[in-house]
């Protein structure tokens, strides 16, 4: 059983969570991520760690309500238990010194730029974190981000906060500015991902992408996870979740994204039917 220590609503459906899991806080590292399970009957979801106290022994997690497990997560409260915890997953993420790095992160992602865009600072390389959100009360991390980045630039699609438009404009904006960029990290949307290692790759600009398919065990074993990078089969949750953006097949990923897209607001239904109770076993 993993306690919920601190919950908090950062933004419209997205609350921060910090919970006790000291053997994960212990080994966590940029990048990586944990499957949870809230109850015997509960499906496993995989969410990135974007924060971790090693002394303490917690970590936090920054989850958006999406779907019938999410929701569950969000009717938990301070005191409450997880079931299962498995993490840290995944690759870390590779930082090194390189130079200057523009961090691009769309949405909810922008808990996962975080820790990667701290230990690039770490590192000695010089930060430039690009946010984008649907509208200003989306953001969050905005003062955590300001502290390790050399500078931060945000877009929100209704101009209430920033540029208005998109992220990928702000990085045409950082190159159209003559910026010399070692590595670009994008994570967010599959088409923001996209929209941004297709305007890299013009300019011949290192860029890494943190995807998050379709996935069940977390261990390899299951393949639910498999993307195409290059002309390569790769397991998500053990050989990335970090790829080459200009290798990964985009339009296979977005499919297979969709897949399960019916049955995952069938099983919605309902959990929204039982008052908040759950899904009382009947959506897996």
């Amino acid at each position: 059983m993993y306690k919920i220590l601190a919950k908090e609503n950062i933004a419209p459906n997205v609350d921060k969570y910090i919970i006790a899991a000291p053997d994960v806080a212990a080994k966590a590292e940029p990048g990586q991520f944990v499957v949870l399970r809230l109850h015997e009957r509960g499906e496993r979801i995989p969410i990135s760690i974007s924060n971790w106290n090693r002394a303490a022994g917690t970590i936090t997690l920054i989850v958006q309500t999406v779907g019938h497990t999410t929701e569950q997560l969000g009717a938990m409260g301070v005191g409450d238990t997880i079931l299962d915890l498995l993490g840290p997953l995944g690759k870390p993420a590779l930082i090194e010194p390189m130079g200057t790095v523009a961090c691009v992160a769309g949405g909810v992602a922008t808990a996962i730029i975080y820790p990667e865009a701290r230990k690039h600072k770490e590192m000695g390389n010089r930060v430039l974190t690009l946010v984008g959100a649907r509208s200003r009360e989306y953001l969050f991390y905005q003062e955590e981000l300001a502290a390790i980045s050399d500078r931060v630039l945000v877009a929100t699609d209704d101009g209430s906060y920033g540029s208005k438009g998109f992220v990928t404009e702000l990085l045409q904006q950082v190159i159209d500015d003559g910026i010399h960029l070692d590595q670009v990290i994008a994570i967010g949307p599959i088409p923001m991902m996209q929209a941004v290692a297709e305007l890299t790759k013009r300019y011949d600009i290192k860029t890494v992408v943190s995807l998050n398919p379709i996935m069940l065990d977390g261990t390899g074993m299951c393949g639910a996870c498999r993307v195409r990078v290059g002309d390569e089969i790769k397991f998500c949750c053990t050989d990335g979740p970090e790829f080459d953006g200009h290798l990964v097949d985009f339009a296979s990923l977005m499919r297979r994204s969709r897949l399960y897209e019916k049955s995952g607001t069938k099983a919605h239904t309902p959990y929204q039917q039982k008052d908040g109770k759950g899904c009382d076993g009947q959506c897996q």
